[in-house]
């Protein structure tokens, strides 16, 4: 080509020097432009938010990666008001109506009928990796969910009563011996973990994970709740438009934690599948229809993977959590302290039905959910073909919409004093709790609709549960180095938690509680003494929180 030759000789450079500077030239006019569309021409311009995420994807995507992207947006939300563009195609709410409308049965399309998809750049960022049941499409999600309901129905959950409250027993028999009798503080998060992982590696595998036998360390763990961390940089990638580069990672072997963490539940679902059907566990309803639903081992596993930390991680979250601004509300941990000891004469009383009636430590419960969310975002949704109206305005297609628990939760527009640790305000009912400032139905910890958490009746029954008979046998004191516990953390949709140092001193006049105790043949007994003494009931009734 004459003219490129011309060119070449006259600068010295050669064809490939200039190819790739028209390449760069190209890139950066892309940018520039692409830039200038979505601030001023995109369908969404006229939504709120700062100009650099208004005009690109960028800013999201790095704080993805580095686990601050939730507290930015909630930042966003006192600057912006209820709705905000946090990326050009991105609209996040703290409007309460905006669980319904993006998550509830109706959201979808002007129609109605047409259900919101899962924004899969985030639940599901490898294309290889098997179908799960939070990354499903509808019609899959709809067929798993029916196998698994019967499992988490609250009666199923009454039935694993013995299980669940076998696991207890242990941990709170490890507080005892690991703290010394509470002159030695521990990492009451390594603690809660331990316990959950291994009554729902108990409830789907029949086996549990073996962590608190191991007094608290186990590799397997390890993997799994390394797992969040390492997904990460893959969902940073996917949000800012190089899901390309995710599937070479992952196929140069990228994300190891994540890998690992799989390999464990590989190895664990193919003891499980060994064992003989009717077990009347979590998983059952899924091995049960294995085959019905065209379930490969890989679907299978997937979904075994997804039920071990939504089953676990999750709950530990809460119980670490409430720990945590229990030891720092000092009024409050001695009034549902109160409560649990004045409702119960014997540990051997307290169990998964008689926790019930614990109405303000529901109430404690609730408030930490609310003030730390297991789930704090990365719950986006994906508005279906002809678009859809989100509070009264018309939303394209394509969009992805998203309520954020954390950002919601600390909305001044919800709640009085949002950053507060009170649980008073949920012993109010929801219109007298309206009129005081405080919108309860905007908390929802374990989300709404179709698809919201199947594991509700689980995680309450277990924070309970474990919670009252910790209260029950300890005075909690947190140690020196709990300050700030929640403030030093980081969120990758779940929490990246860090140690929680806590003293569990026994109650004194409690020191005929039961204890776990060795037998000969290795298996682990209970001896149940009875209490020393009586406590007198408080005055009045105490009701149930439905």
């Amino acid at each position: 080509m004459p003219v490129i030759d011309k060119l070449t000789g006259a600068t010295g450079l050669s064809g490939l020097h200039l190819l790739l500077g028209a390449i760069g030239v190209f890139t950066i006019l892309y940018i520039i432009g692409s830039a200038i569309y979505n601030v001023f021409f995109h369908p969404l311009a006229s939504y709120p938010g700062p100009l650099i995420q208004r005009a690109s994807y960028l800013p999201v995507g790095i704080r993805l990666a580095l686990g601050t992207h939730t507290f930015h947006t909630q930042a966003l939300h006192d600057k912006y008001g209820p709705v905000v563009r946090i990326s050009p195609n991105h609209l996040s709410f703290t409007d309460v109506r905006a669980w319904k409308e993006i998550y509830g049965h109706i959201a979808g399309s002007r129609s109605g009928t047409e259900e919101m998809g899962k924004f899969l750049y985030l639940n599901h960022p490898v294309d290889e990796q098997a179908h799960h049941i939070i990354s499903a499409n509808r019609e899959q999600h709809t067929e798993l969910r029916r196998a698994l309901a019967n499992s988490f129905s609250e009666a199923s959950m009454r039935g694993q009563g013995p299980l669940i409250g076998r696991y207890i027993d242990l941990l709170i028999h490890k507080l005892h011996e690991q703290g010394e009798e509470g002159r030695v503080p521990l990492n009451a998060n390594n603690w809660f973990n331990c316990t959950t992982f291994d009554i729902t590696g108990d409830l789907i595998f029949g086996m549990p994970f073996g962590a608190l036998e191991g007094n608290g360390k186990h590799p397997w763990l390890d993997y799994i709740l390394g797992t969040l961390k390492s997904i990460a940089p893959l969902q940073a990638l996917n949000y800012v438009g190089l899901h390309w580069v995710v599937e070479v990672m992952w196929k140069m072997a990228g994300a190891e934690g994540f890998r690992k963490s799989m390999e464990s539940v590989d190895l664990m679902l193919k003891e499980r599948l060994k064992m003989p059907v009717d077990r009347n566990d979590l998983f059952e309803g899924l091995v049960q229809r294995q085959e019905k639903l065209g379930l490969s081992f890989d679907e299978l596993s997937a979904n075994a993977w997804v039920l071990v930390i939504a089953g676990s991680d999750t709950t530990a979250t809460t119980l670490t959590g409430v720990t945590y601004l229990l030891t720092q509300n000092p009024e409050v941990l001695k009034r549902v302290t109160q409560e649990v000891r004045a409702a119960f004469k014997s540990v051997d009383e307290i169990d998964i039905i008689s926790v019930n009636k614990l109405t303000y430590m529901l109430a404690v419960l609730n408030e930490t959910l609310r003030l730390y969310p297991p789930v704090a975002s990365n719950l986006a949704r994906v508005v279906p073909r002809e678009g859809a109206k989100v509070l009264g305005e018309y939303i394209p297609e394509g969009t992805v919409l998203e309520v954020q628990s954390w950002a919601m939760n600390h909305s001044k527009e919800n709640w009085v004093d949002p950053w507060a640790f009170n649980p008073a305000r949920f012993l109010d009912d929801k219109e007298t709790a309206r009129e005081k400032g405080n919108m309860l139905d905007a908390l929802q910890a374990f989300s709404t609709g179709p698809r919201n958490c199947i594991g509700r009746n689980l995680a309450y029954a277990e924070m309970r549960w474990i919670l009252a008979r910790i209260l029950f046998e300890f005075d909690l004191r947190g140690a020196s180095t709990a300050a700030k516990w929640i403030e030093r953390q980081k969120s990758y949709g779940l929490w990246e938690r860090v140690p929680l140092d806590v003293y569990f001193e026994p109650v004194k006049e409690k020191s005929q509680l039961p204890r776990l105790q060795k037998c000969a043949m290795g298996e682990t007994a209970i001896i149940v003494c009875p209490a020393t003494s009586e406590r007198e009931g408080r005055e009045g009734d105490t009701q149930v929180f439905e």
